[in-house]
């Protein structure tokens, strides 16, 4: 079922992309490294990701649109030793496949808010996924190249939260 649910949901994602839009609609496709914080600390180190998204420009400082991507947050090894007895644990990674709605606010031509909201579909077993929402902050390097910092939190029962630090480039 889950399957099936990425596999329209990515279908009408690329559809979206070729629909007739403004002039000023525009394909991003990037790169994240994050550390997670809070309780995803406990079983990750670090992550890297993959972004997608595809933003329809409503009027000169206002874009929406629809992001997806990949999260792999790396699983941590812990060692634990009390007196003669050692313990060593290896967590899984924990993957994701984010698929959202996506704002995009300009104050400026080179600084930009934004926000994306929707479904973190949980890849790796055992992990059910849940609510999307990743704020951040962009600052146009070049013409098509974008630094942007973000907070993702992908919460179900308990949440999973990742600082990232990436790099998006206009298509």
């Amino acid at each position: 079922m889950r399957k099936t649910f990425l596999v329209i949901a990515t279908l009408l994602f690329l559809g979206g992309m070729n629909s007739n839009a403004q002039d000023r609609s525009s394909f991003k496709a990037g790169f994240n490294a994050g550390l997670p914080v809070g309780d995803a600390a406990n079983v990750s180190d670090f992550s890297l990701g993959l972004d997608v998204a595809y933003h329809w420009g409503v009027s000169e400082l206002f874009d929406v649109g629809l992001a997806t991507g990949f999260i792999n947050a790396f699983g941590k090894s812990e060692t634990i030793t009390e007196g003669p007895i050692t313990i060593e644990s290896d967590f899984e990674n924990i993957q994701f496949i984010p698929l959202a709605g996506s704002v995009r606010l300009y104050p400026t031509y080179h600084f930009k808010l934004g926000a994306d909201l929707g479904y973190g579909v949980g890849i790796n077993a055992g992990n059910e996924g849940g609510f999307y929402i990743r704020p951040s902050i962009g600052y146009n390097i070049t013409g098509n190249t974008e630094l942007n910092v973000s907070y993702m939190n992908i919460s179900n029962d308990g949440s999973f939260s990742i600082v990232a630090v990436g790099i998006l480039f206009l298509f």
